[in-house]
């Protein structure tokens, strides 16, 4: 029987509807669930996201063999990451990449291989459920393999939770060991190789670790990971479980402070890589025979410009020939460098606009103002890279005017996407310090302050979302601006994409407006099927 250090178990996307009501009993009035009702239709006595539906009816409706179509259809970073730090560190390692999808695969690497350790990833998990089907999952066909669960759902939950709290949220959870930091690499490897040698986990640092019916606690230790001593091997993985698609980043937090943001404050120092360093990588990514389109997860890719001219240049000189998109900061660019980003082979951006308002914006700490988002906007519109504008409704000191002006700078900027979520009262952001100035009151998706509360806040957002005309709104639950690019690889046309979104979209204004309503209405059903015919 083959040894195997760590099998890492990639993301879970569980039962969508589950999901929803288990986010519908916190109430159909709260705010989450108010957030969360603008991304499906309900059909057939179940709700239905935007991908859900295409695959539903593109089956019904096009020739071929049958398609599924889902928003995890890469190799996740998260297990070529760690399994290359692993590797690195002297310890075996294999990978099932969506639990969701492979469990038969899973179950046959846990029958078929003695396993030392299976450790469950949470970057995306906002809630328990999905981990906990997976330590069931594991439970039952490896009872004696250590569960080790790690990453930014437990280092926020550890934030939220302490003493005996945190106790019984880790025992709900179900795991044996916990990484607790902003980053684990370092962290798995030392706890993996305490295991292997039997040596006991006590002298391993940011563990929880089950100790008879309580946990046991190590202490704390800053882990850094530099991005240039971590970078992917990527000839560790086959080159046909890639696909079409990588994600990879060049920098690790962010420089700036918005008020609305706990991010930096959770992962520390902003740093990046040098261009040599930003070449090898993409030199690396183009070897992959597959990949086709590139996403650089970078919250800041073009901070600072110079770098980021620097390696636009480059890759106009290596014409690597793939597809990118990134995010990028509105007011660290100009027409000269999006230019560049067209030629370099750039098709879309991700805009943290948050506000059309520059009394917002000030309030929100951020750097841009209402201008550099127009100014933005009509050099991307006229490059021809897709532009998705996210915003922020709700935020201490919005007001009905505030609003308005979002409205106008997207009916003039004209973003191609668009999507305006709630805001969520973290307590963890800078503007927390200042609820006594703002007099805020409540937390998460239900929260009020001097200018607004969440249900007003949530019913601007439905005002928002039927009455915009001069962008098209992205359901952000099982639908991203990556979607996009993913449907234009599979063969769908951009029109189309937009053609379909539209109709779900109606699906989606029909049931609000008929709360009865649990079908997709026959006015809109025979569009909304035809567009997903490709």
């Amino acid at each position: 029987m083959i040894m195997v250090d760590c099998l890492l178990v990639g993301f879970n996307d569980s039962d969508f509807g589950a999901y929803v009501n288990s986010v519908k009993k916190m109430g159909e009035d709260s705010g989450a669930f108010q957030d969360l009702r603008l991304a499906y239709v309900d059909h057939d006595g179940k709700p239905y996201r935007a991908l859900d539906v295409l695959t539903e009816f593109h089956n019904e409706v096009s020739a071929g063999p049958p398609a599924h179509f889902h928003n995890s259809d890469f190799l996740w970073p998260v297990i070529t990451s760690l399994g290359t730090y692993l590797h690195r560190a002297g310890c075996t390692f294999d990978y099932v990449n969506l639990f969701h999808l492979e469990k038969d695969k899973l179950r046959e690497k846990l029958a078929s291989q003695d396993v030392l350790t299976v450790a469950i990833t949470t970057t995306l998990y906002v809630v328990a459920e999905p981990i906990i089907e997976i330590v069931a999952f594991v439970r039952k066909y490896a009872p004696r393999a250590k569960i080790v669960i790690g990453g930014p759902y437990i280092a926020n939950q550890s934030k939220v939770f302490s003493g005996p709290d945190l106790e019984a949220f880790l025992d709900y959870l179900g795991g044996d060991i916990y990484v607790i930091g902003q980053e684990g690499e370092k962290t798995l490897a030392r706890l993996i190789k305490a295991l292997r040698s039997d040596v006991g986990l006590h002298n391993v640092p940011n563990l929880a670790y089950r100790k008879g019916d309580t946990f046991a606690l190590t202490p704390p230790e800053v882990e850094s990971n530099p991005l240039e001593e971590n970078m992917v091997d990527y000839s560790l993985f086959p080159s046909g479980d890639f696909g079409a698609f990588v994600t990879t980043r060049t920098a690790k937090s962010c420089p700036f402070s918005c008020a609305f943001c706990g991010f930096p404050q959770r992962a520390g120092k902003y740093t990046y890589l040098d261009l040599e360093y930003v070449e090898r990588e993409l030199d690396r990514i183009k070897e992959i025979p597959s990949v086709s389109t590139v996403t650089f997860i970078d919250d800041t890719f073009n901070v600072p410009k110079v770098r980021f001219r620097e390696i636009l240049r480059m890759m106009i000189r290596k014409d690597y020939g793939f597809h990118w998109n990134c995010f990028y900061r509105s007011d660290h660019g100009d027409a000269e460098t999006i230019k560049l980003m067209r030629d370099a082979g750039c098709e879309g951006v991700f805009l943290g606009v948050e506000s059309g308002s520059d009394a917002m914006l000030k309030t929100m700490n951020k750097t841009a103002r209402r201008r550099d988002y127009l100014s933005a906007l009509e050099v991307l519109n006229d490059a021809g890279i897709s532009s998705y504008a996210s915003l922020i409704v709700g935020f201490p000191g919005e007001t009905p005017d505030t609003v308005a002006e979002t409205v106008s700078l997207i009916e003039e900027g004209r973003p191609e996407f668009y999507r305006a979520q709630l805001w969520y009262c973290d307590r963890i952001t800078p503007i927390w310090g200042k609820r006594n100035e703002y007099g805020i009151r409540g937390a998460g998706f239900n929260w009020s302050h001097n200018t607004m509360s969440s249900a007003t806040a949530t019913e601007i957002i439905y005002d928002l979302f039927t009455s915009i005309t001069g962008s098209i709104w992205l359901p952000q639950f099982g639908f991203e601006q990556w979607s996009v690019f993913y449907l234009q690889r599979k063969g769908m046309a951009k029109e189309q994409i937009k053609t379909f979104l539209r109709n779900f979209n109606a699906a989606i204004a029909d049931q609000l407006a008929h709360p009865g309503r649990f079908e997709i209405s026959p006015q809109i059903l025979p569009a909304l099927k035809e567009s997903c015919r490709f």
